[in-house]
């Protein structure tokens, strides 16, 4: 009698199909959990704490402009109460990784156009999860994109604290540099503006082993929740936003852009 040979489960073979890496060598089921509140600077103000904030008021001091941060956790905003509170210009969380987006994106992003506001969109880096590349489609294709109507502004990476795990994503400096790279250069590729870059000091010198190849190409935007805003990462001869605070008079974090509202309308021109 001819021997059968043994049958591959149908079964198992689709799991392990199901469980080939995909993208950048990374498995394609990534944890999200908590993404709809993550907002810019809840690991940092966890990893490093908050030390005070610079004096502040209903308005900024001369010099600079009054602006703020939100994501999904601030839900649902009163976009004209934060304008007559003081708020000239807005970052909205749209995604993260490459696998989610913000519910509350289309009320806070187009909301604050309507009330005035100079806004821009920012991703939640996520580089164990997928390529920088091919994050940057993602942002772009879901809502983090630039057009030239002065009231946009280029769209902001957010490197941070990995929330999920290991500080730097499991990534060695040259890595995280790498990464980083590519994301600025396909952004800057499909929208015609380098990102922003939304960081840390201390994380960016633990991470990058402070790399110096961005400071003249991506505004920086830094987290610093002190009455000063401390050494800047290398390569940057100054800042563009600071993140001075995780809580204030307007909704989310706040922030300080460095110069006059006129010069908050020049980024957004281009």
């Amino acid at each position: 009698m001819e021997r059968r040979k043994p049958l591959v489960c149908l079964g198992t073979a689709l799991l392990v199909a199901s469980s080939i890496v995909h993208s950048g060598g990374h498995a394609a089921a990534a944890d999200y959990s908590g993404a709809e509140h993550r907002h810019a600077g809840s690991q940092i103000a966890l990893h490093e704490g908050v030390h005070g904030a610079p004096p502040t008021g209903r308005f900024a001091a001369a010099g600079k402009t009054l602006g703020h941060d939100v994501s999904g956790w601030q839900g649902d905003v009163d976009w004209p109460a934060a304008a007559r509170d003081g708020a000239r210009f807005v970052y909205v969380k749209a995604t993260e990784g490459t696998g989610f987006t913000s519910t509350s994106f289309a009320q806070q992003y187009n909301g604050s156009y309507r009330a005035g506001l100079i806004r821009g969109a920012y991703h939640f880096a996520r580089p164990d999860v997928s390529g920088g590349a091919e994050q940057a489609r993602y942002f772009v294709e879901h809502g983090g994109g630039w057009s030239p109507d002065g009231k946009t502004l280029p769209g902001a990476l957010d490197v941070e604290y990995n929330p999920y795990g290991d500080t730097c994503y499991g990534r060695k400096p040259a890595g995280m540099v790498a990464w980083i790279k590519d994301f600025s250069a396909t952004y800057t590729r499909l929208t015609g503006r380098a990102p922003v870059i939304y960081t840390s000091t201390s994380w960016w010198r633990k991470c990058t082993g402070d790399s110096a190849a961005f400071g003249d190409t991506n505004p920086l935007w830094l987290a610093r929740y002190a009455p000063r805003i401390g050494e800047l990462p290398a390569g940057w001869p100054t800042h563009t936003i600071w993140q001075f605070a995780d809580s204030g008079p307007l909704p989310g974090d706040q922030n300080y852009f460095n110069g006059a509202p006129d010069r908050v309308a020049k980024l957004a021109a281009g």
